[in-house]
């Protein structure tokens, strides 16, 4: 970005002090709309867009975001078709490479173009560090209406990252008051909490398979943070205990784990004895009558002594589980 476009842009607090009136009580997603769309005007303003052959443009190396080839993409494509890109997208030159470009704004729009057949897509360049395209590549996303939890802590670190980056400090007092800075600043674009942004960039230390299961609202973000402390040794040992018992840790059975491992106590048995305990909150009671068991014993057997003997077959099902479990390991 040339220098005297820096100084032209606004910041989203001036930008903000002119939101129209219809939008002042808008949802977020929709202010961060009206920011977006408002930074874009002043980019054109200073750089009118050119047409830029789609083999010539990257996506850009950091991005944090999924292009999805869902429902919404394919109408998507057909307004392509109809009515070309109407938003440019934002690109950036490619370091050592001046016929490539890395792509920090549309990348939605770029694929939907490449599927519609189409040979060049209009795009506004700009010369930004890569920092800069970081944060233009997080704040552009941001108001999208669903964005997963792995998402957000990737963008969230990605943003935090850049911002440090711009501001670094060389005393540890100064570098911890500049990120505390730095998270409040992005809590405040995010419209999430201090406390909800780190929760979220916690998931960055989760391996790929449990991130997924967050995406995927098995495991509920609060218990994901409690995993996110785990090693990835003992993660991948609960991630096989959770696909061979079809379960997903509560949190109170996260916090134990965490607990487990912070002390150097949490192998596998740890992980399928905490993960097999009934939880507190869910322990429904099992009825089932004696004229329902009648075909598997003799009349004259008593209803303690069938307990007795289904319980004694569930323990020994759970010991060769065990056993099997052991030579798999060996």
């Amino acid at each position: 970005m040339t220098r005297k476009l820096k100084e032209d842009l606004r910041t989203p607090d001036e930008i903000r002090a002119d939101v129209p009136p219809e939008h002042a009580a808008a949802r977020a997603p929709e202010l961060h709309v009206f920011i977006e769309s408002e930074v874009l005007r002043q980019l054109k303003a200073e750089h009118h867009p050119i047409n830029i052959s789609v083999d010539m443009i990257l996506s850009f190396a950091d991005n944090p975001y999924q292009v999805l080839d869902n429902e919404e993409m394919d109408e998507l494509v057909q307004s392509i078709k109809e009515r070309g890109i109407l938003t440019p997208l934002i690109v950036m030159p490619k370091q050592n490479d001046a016929h490539v470009f890395e792509l920090i704004s549309g990348h939605r729009r770029l694929y939907a173009a490449q599927k519609a057949g189409l040979e060049t897509v209009p795009a506004i360049v700009c010369n930004v560090s890569r920092d800069e395209a970081a944060i233009m590549v997080v704040d552009s996303n941001l108001h999208r209406e669903h964005i997963l939890p792995s998402e957000k802590a990737k963008a969230y670190k990605l943003r935090l990252d850049a911002m440090k980056h711009q501001g670094q400090r060389t005393d540890l007092t100064s570098a911890q008051v500049e990120q505390k800075l730095s998270v409040e600043q992005l809590a405040e674009v995010a419209n999430e909490s201090r406390a909800q942004i780190q929760r979220y960039i916690r998931l960055n230390n989760l391996i790929p398979e449990l991130q997924s299961l967050v995406d995927e609202n098995r495991i509920a973000l609060t218990p994901a943070v409690e995993l996110s402390y785990l090693t990835e040794d003992e993660q991948n040992n609960l991630l096989e205990t959770i696909e061979s018992e079809d379960c997903t840790p509560s949190l109170s059975q996260a916090q134990q784990m965490r607990k487990l491992s912070a002390q150097g106590q949490l192998d596998m048995d740890a992980v399928f004895q905490t993960m097999t305990k009934p939880k507190a909150n869910q322990k429904p009671k099992v009825s089932i009558s004696m004229e329902q068991l009648s075909p598997f014993f003799s009349p004259d057997v008593t209803p303690k002594a069938v307990i007795e003997y289904i319980l004694k077959l569930l323990d020994e099902d759970r010991k060769r589980k065990a056993r099997r479990r052991d030579r798999e390991e060996r």
